[in-house]
């Protein structure tokens, strides 16, 4: 049982933060899956990129993070490409 008021909120606001990141965190394993087992399709590259830069700016992930997970995304469509 928190002591203070500010505690009080506090226990909330985290409660509340940690159900959001969950539910992004989620959204994006999903969504990183799907654009693994099809590298090609242009549409859910995009989709893929504005997801992680929406987990960006809610600050569920860090920037470079996302960064490095559409660059990875990309090298690995480009080498697909350059295969067939």
């Amino acid at each position: 049982m928190p002591h203070h008021k500010s505690a009080a909120k506090r226990i909330r606001t985290s409660k509340r933060d940690r159900n959001r990141n969950t539910a992004v965190k989620s959204e994006l394993k999903t969504i990183l899956k799907k654009i693994g087992q099809d590298l090609g399709n242009k549409q859910l590259m995009s989709e893929t990129a504005s997801s992680l830069d929406r987990a960006v700016r809610k600050g569920v992930i860090h920037k470079t993070v996302a960064n490095r997970r559409k660059s990875r995304l990309a090298r690995a469509a480009n080498r697909l490409t350059k295969a067939s």
